[in-house]
């Protein structure tokens, strides 16, 4: 499924992919319409069908991501409001052992997301997952989604790899379907990113797992990720 000994580097989303993507879901569903409603004087009903339809039609821009957008259009702190539910942050399975396991490999691993700065910072305090990889990259330093085209070619200015010894992991397809145009050679999609809900559907060309167990580079098991044998 992933062909170890070809890479130089690992390129991991993080909401969905290495943390738990129901801390998002409960905040934009649930606990950004309880809000808005108290502030506005709604329903939570009224609240989320007033909401949710504004949120999906950004999806796949940088604004779906975009916590000072969403603090302009709906004239609330959203960063804050973020803060509230800050305990339901939380490491998806197996994430810890597998990018120990990497860094151990002697792979370069970057988290790069689509997070704006602000909750970015909110859940590496809460989390430490800075420490578990060499470097972490929002998409907002470049004004675009990881779903653009030329992401890749910006993210290339300040983070240099060769797309055929690179692996990228998301939970979104379209991400992963921009790094396939990108030349990116392997990719790999995560179909169970809450914990919360139905997994995905896997995707229809790619390599799709649910959790890190399944590709973890393990250094006992040397046969079955041969870039292991120089450890």
């Amino acid at each position: 499924m992933v062909n170890w000994h070809s890479l130089d580097t690992v390129f991991l989303d993080m909401d969905g992919t290495l943390l738990d993507l129901h801390y998002d879901t409960h905040f934009w569903l649930e606990h950004l319409p309880k809000r808005y409603a108290e502030h506005f004087g709604l329903t939570q009903a009224q609240a989320r069908d007033k909401i949710v339809p504004m949120i999906q039609a950004e999806r796949g821009s940088l604004n779906w991501y975009c916590t000072d957008y969403w603090s302009r259009h709906l004239a609330l702190d959203i960063a804050a409001l973020k803060t509230e539910v800050k305990e339901k942050i939380a490491y998806r399975p197996h994430v810890q052992a597998f990018l120990t396991e990497v860094r151990a490999a002697g792979l370069r691993s970057v988290i790069v997301t689509n997070c704006h700065p602000d909750p970015l910072a909110l859940k590496l305090a809460r989390t430490g997952l800075d420490q578990l990889v060499d470097r972490v990259i929002s998409s907002h330093r470049f004004g675009k989604p990881k779903e653009a085209p030329d992401f890749w070619s910006d993210l290339h200015q300040i983070e240099p790899f060769d797309p055929a010894r690179t692996l990228m992991i998301d939970d979104s397809f379209p991400v992963l379907d921009s790094a396939v145009s990108a030349g990116i050679s392997q990719c790999l999609a995560i179909l169970a990113p809450d914990s919360q809900m139905e997994p995905h559907q896997p995707h229809p060309d790619l390599p799709s797992i649910h959790h890190f167990n399944e590709v973890i580079p393990l250094r006992g098991n040397l046969q079955c990720h041969p870039a292991l044998k120089r450890l």
